[in-house]
């Protein structure tokens, strides 16, 4: 346990550390149009930009948490800055003439990805490991407040930077990974390791899983919800991952010890933790979207319009945490859920109005509803687990976290745009635009992912402004669909919570190697 200066010291160190990936998960969006241009990238190709660093991360989450209690927190999480900035430079140094360009900056983005999923499960677990137990719900509501909110710095950064080089957008990583570095050479958080053999088995399974199902969950929208390659992804990620299962309550030293969801606890935390990410992660795609196609917004306003959301979700973290410390997760945890159901649902009962002054107030009621729930149930599910194995735990919670943005994005993706394609073919229609270009108008507003909806309106000719106010109207009233069912969501939660999550809080970390928890 460190002290003082040195614990602070240390948490900040492992915010820099993680602060890349965090902005990364949106800085890149922005610089799609630029990419494309100037590396001459297929649209497959420029999908998998965002798709290949997405998918190595879902699925080498549960193996990177589990090396890092093998090898030591401290060595992965500097192996793994060391990977994510290597692989920035590379992809910021992608050739541009010639074939090998869309290869170069794939292969880099999924290096970025793997070092991303080495880096975040020892990271978290350096700060839980830092903090006693009665300081932990407050050291967390740091660490998520303000790793959260880089996911809203990154379209800001990402347009400035691309006005200048799109390249700057992964350059950037560079000098905060020297931060970091620099941080964990002074704090010298413990290097806490249990050597064990490790299960290659167990981590081919669980990679093999993870990436066939997110694989299918990510393509849903360009194969077909239908198509065999669909369904094949995702069945055959399921019952890979069912496999898994299986053989580590056999295995003598298993990458995951299973047994640690015989914790009610444990359980129910990582069930809301995976209902949670259905819409916090998508909602800043959607809020993105909306805010450009709707709003009229540019990438930086639109980032300015998301970062509404942490000015509720900053605050409230910092309250989750102090009741956690309290009086435990639970009354954090029910409470969370319920104001964020309140408050998407009253965010996207606004969105048609298309005027962010009728809108501001729910984004912060649903960004402080997400920040008393996110803190408590990630730092609870973690203070279940025995001390040896807190990089193993976060590994699970990342895994299960990740796993719910994919479906949220997946399923409320295709949502959208089945919803916006019904909603402009009614819409232009009775302006007299046959079916056909009004599905032709809706897939060039899925297809622009937010970029100029003016230039949208080129596809109706003559009726360019009736085109341009309904792309605006419709894609309003599609994206409110998508926020009643985000709220629809959280209002489940809310009901798990309340019923299965316990009451009480952890008062010290399980002790020994092979402990497993029991039902609490």
């Amino acid at each position: 346990m460190a002290e003082g200066k040195s614990k602070n010291l240390i948490l900040a160190a492992m915010i820099f550390a993680v602060a890349m990936m965090f902005i990364d998960q949106t800085i890149v969006a922005i610089a799609i149009p630029e990419l494309q241009e100037d590396l001459g990238l297929t649209s497959t190709g420029l999908q998998w930009v965002i798709n290949g660093y997405l998918l190595s991360l879902s699925a080498l989450f549960a193996f990177g948490g589990r090396i890092a209690d093998i090898l030591g927190h401290r060595r992965m999480v500097i192996i793994g800055v060391i990977i994510f900035a290597t692989a920035s430079a590379l992809c910021g140094a992608t050739p541009g003439d010639g074939g090998e360009a869309e290869a170069w900056i794939i292969v880099f983005r999924v290096i970025q990805g793997a070092g991303a999923a080495v880096m975040m499960p020892a990271a978290l677990a350096i700060v839980i490991a830092s903090f006693p137990v009665s300081e932990r719900g407050k050291a967390m509501a740091i660490f998520f407040a303000i790793t959260g909110g880089l996911t809203s710095v990154g379209p800001i950064a990402g347009g400035y930077l691309t006005e200048i080089d799109w390249r700057a957008i992964f350059w950037v990583n560079i000098p905060i990974a020297i931060i970091a570095l620099t941080l964990i050479t002074i704090s010298k958080p413990e290097n806490e390791k249990r050597p064990a053999p490790i299960d290659y088995r167990g981590a081919v399974l669980v990679t093999a899983g993870m990436a066939l199902a997110v694989l299918g969950l990510q393509q849903a929208g360009t194969w077909g919800w239908g198509d065999a390659r669909t369904i094949g992804c995702v069945v055959a990620g399921l019952l890979i991952l069912a496999a898994f299962v299986a053989f580590e309550r056999r295995v003598e030293h298993p990458l995951l010890n299973m047994r640690i969801f015989q914790s009610r606890a444990f359980f129910v935390d990582n069930v809301i933790l995976f209902i949670l990410m259905i819409p916090f992660v998508p909602l800043f795609f959607f809020g993105s979207t909306y805010s450009q196609i709707s709003l009229g917004y540019d990438a930086s306003n639109a980032g300015l319009y998301l970062l509404t959301f942490f000015a509720g979700f900053a605050v409230a973290s910092q309250f989750g945490g102090r009741i956690l410390d309290s009086v435990g997760a639970r009354p954090a945890v029910v409470l969370g859920c319920a104001v964020t159901a309140v408050g998407l649902f009253l965010w996207g009962h606004s969105l048609t109005d298309l005027d962010f002054n009728d809108q501001w107030y729910f984004i912060v009621i649903a960004g402080a509803g997400v920040g008393l729930v996110l803190g408590p149930a990630n730092t609870d599910a973690i203070n279940r687990a025995p001390r040896a194995s807190y990089g193993e735990v976060t590994g699970i919670t990342q895994t299960v976290r990740n796993f719910g943005s994919s479906l949220g994005l997946a399923v409320l993706g295709s949502v959208l745009i089945v919803q916006n394609r019904s909603n402009l073919e009614t819409t232009l229609g009775s302006e007299g635009i046959p079916t056909e270009k009004a599905d032709e108008i809706a897939a060039a507003v899925a297809g622009a992912g937010g970029g100029d909806s003016s230039s949208l309106a080129e596809h109706a000719g003559s009726k360019a402004k009736e085109v341009f106010d309904a792309i605006q109207i419709d894609y309003a009233m599609s994206s409110r669909t998508v926020f009643y069912a985000m709220a629809g969501a959280m209002a489940v939660a809310f009901v798990i919570a309340l019923i299965g999550m316990p009451g009480g809080k952890v008062e010290a970390p399980v002790s020994g190697e092979d402990a497993a928890p029991g039902p609490t």
